[in-house]
């Protein structure tokens, strides 16, 4: 599973836009990234996102493994549970781990089918 390490350098959503382009399909929008019209990434905006977090779209027992590998540096605050994604806190990702995720992300969101609300059943 991936982890982090601590970054030679801050990673930024200017970072985190370029590698997504690079991935087959992908669009910029507005604060986020898609590909095929389905969210590939984008800058977590809910209140209880910490500031300069990714919101990543992801199978939720990977999720599951991520944060329980690296607490510092993956979560998922009780708003973004019932989704399948995870927060990444970019200030702690080594900018290699992020092409990673973003590639890991994208496999999520091509092989699965566009829904209205794509929530995970309680």
């Amino acid at each position: 599973m991936l982890l982090s390490g601590m970054p030679r350098k801050n990673v930024t959503f200017d970072a985190v836009w370029k590698i997504a382009l690079g991935l087959p399909g992908v669009e910029a929008v507005p604060g986020a990234a898609k590909v095929h019209g389905k969210l590939l990434a984008c800058v977590a905006s809910h209140k209880s996102a910490e500031p300069d977090s990714l919101a990543l779209p992801m199978d939720p027992e990977d999720r599951a493994e991520l944060i329980s590998a690296a607490p510092d540096v993956y979560y998922a605050p009780e708003h973004y549970l019932s989704y399948p994604m995870v927060l990444v806190r970019l200030r702690r990702v080594d900018p290699g781990v992020l092409r990673d995720l973003l590639g890991m992300a994208h496999r999520y969101v091509v092989s699965h089918p566009k829904r209205k609300r794509d929530r995970i059943s309680s």
